[in-house]
This record gives C-alpha cells, structure tokens and sequence, in this order.
C-alpha cells in the first residue's frame, strides 16, 4: 500500500503535540509495511529544520516542503471581513504547495491520501479531480469548536471577531469534510459531534499514541514540583496559565510555601518570561519534553477552551505522571476521575486536589500508576495504526 501524507507542519523536528500526532502516525505506517511519502507546509512559526532530522526519515519519507507565508496581516484580516471566506483557511493555501501535490500524485500512483488537519483542505477540489486515491481526513480536532470557546472567554469586539471567525470556519469545515471519504478523528466526540452536524462520511477513532519504549523513567528522587508544559504561542494554553497563576496559585503557597510551579513551552511570550512570582520558575522552550516531564509529580492542564486530544496528557500519563485537568483538556482520553487522572474545573478544585496529592503521596502514586496502565492498554501507537491501516483497506475495497 502506498500512502501520501500531506500535512500542515513538518512532523520532524517534532516541536509541538501536532508535529508528534503526524510522526507518529508515519512511524506507525512504515512499521506495519505501508510506504509513505510526505508532503508538508513549512511556516515562520514551523520550519523545516533537514539538518535535525533523521537520515533514515529523510529516505523513507522522501519528504519535500513548501514555505508558506501565514502570519496574520491585519490588512488581509480587515479586507476579508467583506467576503464570505475563513481568513484561518485561506492562509494556508499557496499555489506552489498545491503545484507539489499535483505534481506527486501524477507522477506516482497512492492508494491512500492522508490529509492531516483542516487546514490542508483548501488542496482537498485539486487533488479530488487529479487521483482516484482514496482521501482519509486526519481530523486532530473540530476545528471551529477551537474558535467558539475562545470566543466565549473574550469580550467586546474580540469576541464579535472571533465569533465570526468561528463560524466561517464551521462552514468551511463542515462543507469540506463531506467531500472526504473517510475520517480518522482523535477523538470519539469529534465523530459525535460531526456526525451531529450531518456529515455521514465513514469514520473510525485514532486517538493519538505513544511508543511506551520512549517513556521509560529512571528513578528520581527529585519528584517535588508542579509543571505544566504545553505551545505557549497557542491562545487556549496562554488564557489557562494566566488564569492558574491568578486565581490558583497564590492560594497554593499560601497553603505550603515550599511548593513550586515550573513552566515550560516553545514561543514562551515575553510577559511569561519576565515573570516574577513566588515558587514559579518559567523555563520556556526545553530541548526534551520528555526530560522535563520526567522530574515533576504533578502536571496541571487549566484549558478552558481547544478541541481535540491533549498530546501532552498522554506523555505524562504514559511517564506515570498524576495529571490534575480540565474536563475541556482531557476529552479524548478514556478517563476515570480519580482513578487515572484527576478533574479540576475551577480554582477551588486546582486548589484542593493539587493539596491533597502533595499530602497524600501513596494516592498520588496510585492514581499516576494507573495513568500509564491506561496509556499501555488504551493508546500504543502501534495497535493503533495497525486499526487505521484496517481502516483503509475498507475504504479502498469499496
């Protein structure tokens, strides 16, 4: 089987939970016989960096990029409130990007196109009267979905703004997808939810997975803080840390002044870096997530808006981290509250539950060790895209 995977952002360097969704969905095919090639959108903001990537990825993949200029230019954004389009669209389609993918597919036959995200379905009419290749659409999350529960946190004319954002994305979205002939969404709720909005394409769940091999702990006697690691260039994370170290985390050291936050992401905003508050440490952007992880106990994931599957939730859990979230961060996730992650939905909840763990250690062990039994049954990756190749074949024998 031969599969093009066309995506929004380099998978390598994997430099956000995105980049290692589309990685690992690559690993996993290679590892189950299927060729791949792919194709991928490089921006200011992801880059494609050749030199830091595997040679043997370079070979297999033969991967070839296109830059494409998206930064937001308040003039466009202005000029397209006249028109009808999704301005968050319309910044990824690039004549040269589509000329590659056309160019790909005439001159080698797919069996399989992967479209990851929506924002590479501008491409979606081209490539549709190019190929008889089945086209899967890899949907991370309900994108629109993002855009409204930003809307309801803002206020004034940001609201109104992203309000219409929003619903020009929903249309686009919505219309998009009924042109695909599969989807493979992360998330139960995100088929539920399209499937509410009258798209009857064939689906299948694949949530996001990890080779547990990757996630192997030394022991560490260091185990003492509170992290949160996550984009910091991405609103929903930026909202949910202003309102943790407002609302949550003076009552914290009140409680105990030994404790201590540590933060950490890429694109960290200068705010954030010149921080000065008690017990935070703003790290920024790290070279190993997975080291960061590694030497706190306790993650917390305050998001209060965003769609999808939270990446970064699995790595902890799959490092046998206790993860105290919002229900909006852990949908997605096979949950038990209080067995493999614990749910905190306002400030006093953060408050009681971050307390209660940190004086309750035999507790807090048991519910991070339960986490990674969760990760180790629900979510290796292999298992999964094995399910997503079955997948395939369905739609190809049609």
């Amino acid at each position: 089987m031969k599969v093009l995977q066309i995506c929004q952002k380099p998978p390598l360097p994997a430099t956000d939970g995105g980049c290692i969704a589309m990685n690992n969905i690559t690993k996993g095919l290679m590892h189950a016989d299927v060729s791949v090639k792919v194709l991928a959108i490089e921006t200011t903001k992801h880059p494609f960096k050749k030199e830091e990537v595997p040679a043997d990825y370079l070979k297999q993949t033969a991967i070839e990029t296109v830059f494409v200029n998206t930064k937001v230019k308040p003039i466009d954004a202005f000029c397209n409130l006249f028109t009808n389009q999704s301005y968050n669209i319309k910044r990824f389609y690039s004549n040269q990007f589509e000329a590659l993918i056309l160019q790909t597919i005439t001159t080698s036959k797919y069996d399989v196109i992967l479209l990851e995200s929506l924002y590479v379905l501008p491409y979606l009419k081209a490539i549709r009267a190019a190929t008889k290749a089945i086209l899967i659409y890899r949907a991370h999350n309900v994108e629109f979905e993002i855009w409204e529960r930003n809307a309801k946190v803002s206020s004034g004319l940001k609201k109104n703004y992203l309000k219409l954002l929003a619903k020009r994305l929903k249309d686009f979205e919505v219309d998009a997808i009924q042109q695909v002939d599969g989807i493979a969404a992360i998330a139960q709720k995100d088929v539920v939810q399209l499937k509410g909005l009258g798209v009857k394409v064939p689906s299948i769940v694949i949530p996001f997975g990890v080779d547990l091999s990757n996630y192997v702990l030394e022991k560490n006697e260091r185990l003492s803080y509170v992290f949160h690691i996550g984009s910091m260039d991405w609103l929903p994370n930026v909202n949910g840390i202003e309102w943790f170290l407002r609302e949550v985390w003076p009552s914290i050291i009140r409680e105990n002044s030994k404790t201590e936050f540590k933060l950490a992401g890429k694109n960290m905003p200068e705010t954030m870096l010149k921080l000065e508050q008690e017990n935070v440490t703003v790290v920024g952007e790290v070279k190993s997530a997975i080291d960061f992880m590694a030497e706190g106990n306790i993650m917390v994931v305050p998001l209060f808006s965003g769609s999808g599957m939270r990446i970064k939730i699995i790595e902890a859990m799959a490092l046998g981290k206790l993860v105290i979230a919002t229900s909006v961060a852990a949908e997605g996730i096979e949950f038990i509250d209080k067995e493999n992650i614990s749910i905190a939905n306002t400030a006093n909840e953060f408050i009681e539950q971050i307390g209660y763990y940190q004086n309750n250690f035999q507790e807090c062990n048991r519910v991070a060790k339960n986490a990674k039994e969760l990760v180790r049954t629900n979510y290796d990756n292999q298992v999964i895209v094995n399910n997503l190749v079955k997948f395939f074949k369905q739609q190809i024998s049609k």
